[in-house]
This record gives C-alpha cells, structure tokens and sequence, in this order.
C-alpha cells in the first residue's frame, strides 16, 4: 500500500494532509472513492479522510478554511489549491426510508459496512498504509463489479440508485446480479418517490458533472431511475464556447413535456429553469428562420439563450453558427437618444426605427457608419 500513499502525495493538498495526520496522532484513513480511483489508477476527485474519534485536532492543523456540518460529524477544508472532505466514523441509522441518517461515533471496521457500494469500502491508514476493507470489497474491484453491503442498502438511501448510476457509467462497471435485482425492487417499489425532488436534482446535477454526462444519463434511465429523461447527443448541434454545457445536456435529454414546477422541484434556479424551457422550445422547432437573409436569422434567434441554440434542429445549425460567430456581435452605432433629438417622438416607433436600422444593417443594405444608420433610421420602418 505505499503506492497509494506515493501517489497521495503526489495529488494537490496529499502530502499537506499527511503531514497533518502525522502531526496530531490522530487514527485517520482515506477511505472511498479517492482509495477506489488511486487503486484503479486514476486520478481521485476529491481527498476523503474518516477519523477514528474527534476530527477536530485534524482540522485545525490542515488550517485553511473549514465548513463544519456537525450534525453529521463531517467538515469540509479547503486550502490553496486542494479540498478535504474529513469525517468523524460513524454507525448511520434510518428514521424510515429514505430519510436523513442519523449517526452515532464508530471504529473505521464498522464506518466501512455504511458505505454505498463495496469498492468504496476500503480505507487505507494515512500513517503507514494499512489497509481496512469490507468484504469482498477489493476482490470486487479488481472484477469491476458494483455490490451493495447490505440488503436494505436502497431502501435507507435511494440517492444510492443514483450513485450506483454514476460509478457504472464512469467505471464501466457491472451491478452484482443481487445488486442488480435489489436496485431493480426498489426503483419499482417507489423508493426514490420517499426521496425529496431536491436530492434527486443534486444526483442529477452530479451526473452531469460526469466527464461523459450524456453516458452517466443514460445510464440512470437504463436503471429505471429517470423515466423523465431520454438523452440523444445527436440533438446537440452547434455549442457556444460561453454555453452551459450542462444545461445543454440535460435540455437535450428532458421530455419535451417539462415544465417549470418539475424543474423547481428539483432545484434548478429561476434562471436554469428558463434557459432549458427555452431549449425545449428551439429543439420542438419553435423558433426557426423564415428565410436565410442576415436579419431573418437575427429575429429568430435573437434573445434566446446560447444553450437554447445547441437545440436546433440540424437544418438550421448552419443558421446558428451564423449567428453565433458574426451576427449576434453586429450593433447599432446610434441609439434611441439619437433619433429623440433627430425629432422622432417617444414612444415604440424609436423601437421600430432602430430595429429597422438594424435589419438594414445585418443585410447589407446599410454602411456600417453612423451617418449612415441615422438616415436609414429616419427614413422609417
């Protein structure tokens, strides 16, 4: 296992958090998916560490800024250039479920059988390297099998549908056929209906933090999970280097049907829920061109979201990267001010002069010279 400890210090905040454990005398271990990606050869996400008894020694000589969550024995230090996700061992018991653990102190052994998916229940000693692991967890690993620890596994916590998911599309690896079944009774007994569609969208917004979101998608509504979704990268056309990518992603996968108090229910901002309704709309064909003429192309798709335009359909990309790449940057050298002193009355025939002029511009018809848009401005609508 000195390996693993070599290639803990050589990751940003690694040999930081060694030092820290080596200075306080703490029993602590990195434990999860930071111990599953170095074994496997990959580069961790994030540094885990589980504490055996008070983490609080272990966060203040890590210093930088620590997030406490102290109804789960959890914090989160983040210094200059690295983040770490430490935990005080716990037991987790259910309410009901679907329901937030609740915790009691534990010993690293017992810390691991709470964990969702065996592969992420070997821990390694910080100290020297010894390792702790659930059984079969490292035999498991190395086959690329997805196993829970115990029956009740999704029933506790659905979101672990969820996650199994994930590490299924990252990994390329295949649920245990008892795995597979158990996700398969719960998906069908309701178990994520238990769950907040908050905690849902959390799950999903991982997913499509994925280096292959669109996989990780698929791969939830091939477990039944998101009977919502049905993602097809080939609706994704023409991506804005300043686009969401996301947003385009999940825009290309929701049910046309969508609407915005499911996206409220899980969690997507105002703001969010409006760039993927109007995505929904470009991809429906609801905003296309009339004609091919410059300030035909604007009026279309002027206003409407960069991620939004990802979703048109595959005749008018061409349109799009139009419009992207020239069109959207052409403006006006002259502004209302300008026609209210020329005489023009206020009120909408401004709007309509302007607009006017702008057309005239995007199709060539107008110099690009103030003068020049003043007058064809003035010469009306």
């Amino acid at each position: 296992m000195a390996s693993v400890l070599e290639h803990l210090d050589a990751l940003p905040g690694g040999a930081h958090l060694r030092a820290a454990v080596a200075e306080t005398g703490v029993p602590a271990y990195l434990v999860g998916g930071a111990v599953r990606d170095l074994l496997l050869g990959r580069t961790p996400r994030e540094l885990d560490v589980a504490v055996e008894g008070d983490p609080e020694p272990l966060l203040l000589a890590l210093g930088g800024e620590a997030e406490r969550h102290p109804r789960f024995g959890t914090a989160v230090v983040r210094g200059d250039g690295w983040c770490v996700d430490v935990a005080r061992c716990r037991v987790e018991t259910y309410a009901y479920p679907g329901a937030l653990p609740d915790v009691e102190p534990a010993d690293i052994a017992t810390d691991l059988l709470r964990r969702d998916a065996t592969i992420n229940a070997i821990a390694i000693r910080l100290t020297d390297g010894r390792e702790v692991a659930a059984p079969s967890a490292r035999a498991d690993l190395d086959a690329g099998v997805l196993r829970v620890l115990h029956d009740r596994s999704f029933l506790d916590d659905p979101t672990r549908l969820w996650r199994l998911s994930r590490y299924r599309a990252r990994l390329g690896f295949a649920l245990e056929p008892k795995t597979d079944g158990l996700a398969a009774a719960a998906v069908d007994g309701g178990a994520l209906e238990r769950v907040s569609g908050t905690r849902i969208g959390n799950e999903l917004r991982l997913a499509l933090r994925e280096d292959d979101p669109a996989g990780a998608l698929r791969s939830a509504v091939a477990m039944g999970l998101a009977p919502w979704l049905d993602p097809d990268e080939r609706r994704i056309g023409v991506v804005a280097v300043d686009a969401r990518e996301d947003l385009v992603t999940l825009a290309a996968a929701l049910a046309p049907d969508t609407d915005a108090a499911f996206l409220h229910e899980l969690g997507f901002s105002r703001a969010e829920s409006e760039v993927l309704l109007r995505a929904l709309a470009v991809r429906a064909g609801h905003h296309r061109p009339v004609g091919a003429r410059a300030s035909e192309v604007a009026e279309a798709f002027r206003g409407l979201p960069v991620e939004a335009l990802a979703l048109a359909p595959k005749e008018d990309r061409a349109a799009v990267r139009r419009w992207l790449d020239e069109l959207r940057h052409v403006r006006l050298e002259i502004s209302g001010d300008d026609l209210l002193a020329a005489g023009v009355p206020r009120g909408p025939e401004v709007g309509a002069r302007l607009e006017a002029a702008l057309a005239a511009v995007l199709n060539g018809e107008v110099p690009g010279d103030r003068e020049a848009q003043l007058r064809a401005a003035l010469a009306g609508p």
